[in-house]
């Protein structure tokens, strides 16, 4: 009995290293301390991981907005390098919205930008139980969101696109997803 509950304790972060060590994992640890950080809130930041190398594009509005993205990136395990393709200055990003004074606020109206859609994409797929969200990678470009990493069925697959096709200002669903059972 002792070994059982010692493993159920154990499985999820040996769970949560590994994927931490995956190009998606990476990936979703980047956007998710972006996010939760006061200074960057990752308004307009996308994040792309290939071979451990992260690249940060989008626009932000101060230099220390930049700073603070580029050291929290730099700072997730598993990052070997960090490209930096970050613009300071007004946002020209198709469908971004204007500043309204709050961080982090668009106004109800207001199209989301492409990583606003990210950032709901990914909280949708993680919040789902029958998604494994850290293995998915989300991108979105003009509306457009591409789903990458692998699911353990063509079941699970099927519900990340539903869940997906839901999110608002979500033109389209590009599924690169693989199906590998666990």
């Amino acid at each position: 009995m002792k070994c059982g509950s010692l493993l159920s304790m154990v499985a999820p972060v040996v769970f949560a290293v590994g994927c931490s060590q995956s190009d998606p994992g990476i990936t979703t640890a980047v956007k998710t301390q972006l996010a939760a950080d006061e200074v960057v809130k990752a308004r307009n930041i996308n994040v792309d991981t290939r071979n451990h190398v992260v690249t940060l594009t989008g626009t932000v509005q101060s230099q220390q907005e930049e700073t603070k993205a580029l050291q929290i990136a730099r700072n997730t395990k598993g990052v070997a390098d960090v490209v930096d393709n970050i613009t300071i200055g007004s946002s020209s990003e198709p469908g971004s919205a204007p500043t309204t004074g709050r961080v982090g606020e668009t106004p109800a109206n207001e199209p989301l930008t492409d990583a606003g859609i990210t950032a709901k994409v990914k909280a949708r797929l993680l919040a789902d139980p029958d998604v494994s969200g850290l293995r998915i990678d989300v991108d979105t470009r003009d509306g457009i969101v591409t789903l990458s990493g692998t699911v353990g069925s063509a079941a699970e697959k099927a519900r990340a696109v539903e869940l997906v096709g839901k999110v608002d200002n979500v033109a389209r669903v590009e599924d690169r997803l693989t199906v590998r059972p666990r």
